[in-house]
């Protein structure tokens, strides 16, 4: 089991930027890939973005791609996801994720196996 805890949520204005980050601890942090997911009121938790454990591979949902990126640091346990030009869609509370399974990548819902208590997002004039 991991332990996640997510910072750096808050109020941004359309156009801004924000910058998540997720420490971990518990078990070996560099084997896992790590990622973010959202859910917005009313909607699915979605994915977001994701990184293998070498931080050399990283996805990202069609929503964000060109806007958000995600990088780790290993030596420091923490994962991070840079969000530039924020929209208002944008909103929702944001979640770190560790995959359940070493080496292999977390795009859903289901092969994420512990998740951060949430950071609240809000992009809003």
């Amino acid at each position: 089991q991991v332990l996640l805890e997510e910072s750096g949520g808050g109020l941004v204005q359309p156009g801004g930027s924000l910058r998540l980050s997720c420490a971990a601890s518990g078990r070996t942090f560099s084997t896992y890939s790590m990622g973010w997911f959202r859910q917005a009121p009313g909607k699915e938790r979605e994915f977001v973005a994701n990184i293998l454990w070498s931080g050399g591979i990283t996805y990202y949902a069609d929503s964000v791609k060109g806007r958000f990126t995600i990088s780790r640091d290993n030596a420091k346990n923490t994962v991070y996801l840079q969000m530039n030009s924020l929209k208002p869609e944008d909103t929702a509370v944001y979640y770190c994720a560790a995959a359940r399974t070493p080496f292999l990548p977390a795009r859903s819902v289901g092969a994420v196996g512990s998740w951060g208590q949430g950071t609240q997002v809000t992009v809003s004039s």
